[in-house]
């Protein structure tokens, strides 16, 4: 049987205090799989926290893809500018190929 002493419970709250992560907001919508993909790359390149959200659905087999976009992509709001210029980028010059 494990016995925890009474002091262990406040050091394993502030410890889960600690690493609560960040809120993710929603930043902006994607047009396709191969923008998901291609910003997902990026953003991990560059170490920005994000979370890309699909909006397919089984039961519907994708209709509302076809109404909102693929997904979408969620970050804390203090990366929304950096996301959308990169986004921004994309969309206009498309990847670079070196």
């Amino acid at each position: 049987m494990i016995h925890f002493s009474r002091l262990a419970i406040p050091v394993i709250k502030l410890r889960m205090n600690m690493t609560t992560p960040p809120k993710l907001v929603k930043i902006a919508l994607l047009d396709n799989v191969i923008e998901a993909q291609l910003i997902d790359s990026i953003l991990n390149d560059q170490r920005i926290p994000h979370m890309l959200r699909s909006y397919y659905d089984t039961a519907y087999d994708g209709l509302f893809q076809v109404q909102k976009g693929w997904g979408e992509v969620r970050a804390p709001a203090a990366f929304k500018e950096t996301i959308l210029e990169i986004m921004e980028s994309i969309r206009t010059e498309g990847p670079s190929v070196d």
